[in-house]
């Protein structure tokens, strides 16, 4: 780049986008959708009004809320054809590498791929919403060596996927603590993934494309990834007597813990103090706290020591744990409450729309002359 500017690595702090979907403030550890303090709709709301909500602007009255679970019900249903693509995968594969496979495939079955118009885009965003669900849960249990479970339509969506992909169906502690992650989960301004969903989306291609890009990010360890390091983590230290020594450990050698700081929020992330009360409720109804126990020491440890302070990652892996989600669809899971925020960022994006190009700086060599082939 020869006309000036400045690099600013990583981004950060750049403003790329106006929205009216999400207010981060993270100066003050604040996080709001549409206006709506994130933990007011973490507890209050299921995800099903948190996506109305991103999708239409306001939270939906009872016969909006009627009208729109019923749409989502309606979309649960996969292609037979995913289902036998399911079983030609390595069962070894990356579920999130399946899972970005498996929305190009529903995007091929989708009646409205190709069109980009509002209204299309709001159909589509409820489909994928639906569809992704089911598919990320279809695959564990192929993967599995069991059959696909098929969707209930007497559940709301959270509880549905924790059904669809135990054969179970859960607690109303379970069904709630999971709602919320969804919720928590659902939109976060524009992070790695939502605006690599958004450059997609900015060249006019469709949301099926935007959002398989949008997986591929989520896929980073530095991103989506990071709860399920944790998980690893809790499972090294193995029971609450070694928290002591494993933090002492991790802080003279100064190994990098998943699951600490985060690149905006400066005065804690509010998701990560809502998931920590819904974790220990969790932990402890499946009779497994010590997973609990074990990341509230890690947690004061790492604090004292380091002055770190968790993220929403954190304590949503003991959390998952307890739900009975294995540690590789931590991952996965997150994309299944991130599909809701990146849709309506894909919509935002197409409604108002400008070609995403930044430039680079360029620290390579001068201009050379061309030196033939015989004589190199």
């Amino acid at each position: 780049m020869s006309e000036g500017g400045q690099l600013i690595r990583g981004l950060e702090g750049v403003v790329a986008a106006e929205t009216r979907l999400c207010d981060l403030d993270g100066a003050n550890g604040r996080l709001a959708y549409g206006g709506f303090d994130i933990a007011d709709l973490a507890r209050q709301a299921t995800f099903e009004e948190v996506s109305y909500l991103l999708w239409q602007g306001d939270l939906p009255s009872k016969a909006q809320l009627d009208r729109f679970t019923t749409e989502l019900i309606a979309a649960r249903g996969i292609p037979g054809e995913l289902i036998q693509e399911f079983r030609l995968m390595p069962k070894a594969t990356d579920p999130m590498r399946v899972l970005q496979a498996a929305v190009a495939v529903l995007g091929m079955h989708d009646p409205d791929t190709t069109d980009n118009s509002h209204a299309a885009n709001r159909r589509k965003a409820a489909r994928l919403t639906s569809q992704m669900a089911t598919a990320i849960c279809a695959h564990h249990r192929v993967r599995s060596s069991q059959e696909p479970v098929a969707p209930s339509p007497e559940l709301g969506h959270a509880a549905n996927f924790l059904y669809m992909l135990t054969g179970t169906r859960p607690t109303a502690t379970a069904a709630k603590a999971f709602d919320a992650s969804l919720t928590l989960y659902a939109e976060h301004e524009i992070n790695a993934s939502t605006f690599t969903t958004r450059v997609i989306t900015s060249t006019q291609s469709d949301m099926h494309s935007a959002v398989a890009g949008g997986v591929g990010a989520l896929k980073g360890p530095l991103h989506g990834g990071a709860g399920e390091a944790v998980m690893r983590t809790l499972m090294e230290i193995g029971n609450v007597a070694n928290v002591d020594r494993f933090a002492t450990d991790a802080v003279a050698t100064k190994r990098r813990l998943m699951g600490f700081g985060h690149r905006v929020y400066k005065a804690g992330d509010p998701r990560a103090a809502i998931l920590r009360g819904m974790a220990e409720d969790a932990c402890r109804q499946s009779g497994q706290f010590k997973w609990y126990e074990m990341a509230v020491g890690l947690h004061e440890r790492i604090n004292k020591a380091k002055g770190l302070i968790p993220n929403v990652d954190f304590y949503s892996a003991p959390l998952f744990y307890s739900l009975g989600i294995p540690v590789d669809l931590f991952t996965p899971v997150i994309a299944a409450g991130r599909i809701a925020g990146w849709s309506a960022n894909i919509i935002e994006q197409h409604d108002d729309n400008r070609l995403i190009r930044p430039r680079a700086d360029y620290k390579g060599p001068g201009r050379r002359d061309w030196v033939p082939l015989e004589k190199r």
